[in-house]
């Protein structure tokens, strides 16, 4: 395999200190790469959730990983992901929708609160 870079953040949910809060790792991609990656990834990380998205128009797809499975839902790297989106990648946004295995999660902002 070769180089492969990965913007990767890591989000502290739920908190407005550092080191508090519930810590998440978020990675955008420009498209989605081999699952067994994710894995990897997520498991190198060794949080409790590692948020991976794609835009797709004005919307994204978001999938999450803890060190071993894929899950359906997480509620904390979701706000994580679209913190990173709103602060850091598409800051005119005052919200952004997500596609899940869970369906749609919308996350707006509301002054500083997500």
């Amino acid at each position: 395999m070769g180089i492969m870079r990965i913007p990767l953040y890591q989000i502290d949910a739920f908190t407005s200190r550092l080191f508090a809060g519930n810590p998440a790792a978020v990675c955008p991609l420009e498209e989605w790469i081999d699952e067994a990656v994710l894995q990897y990834i997520a498991a190198e990380n060794n949080l409790s959730e590692t948020a991976f998205f794609v835009r797709k128009g004005q919307r994204y797809e978001l999938r999450w990983f803890t060190p071993t499975v894929e899950v359906d839902l997480c509620g904390h790297a979701t706000l994580a992901s679209a913190f990173v989106i709103l602060n850091y990648i598409d800051t005119s946004r005052d919200s952004v929708a997500f596609d899940t295995r869970s369906g749609e999660l919308i996350v707006r902002r509301e002054g500083e609160r997500l």
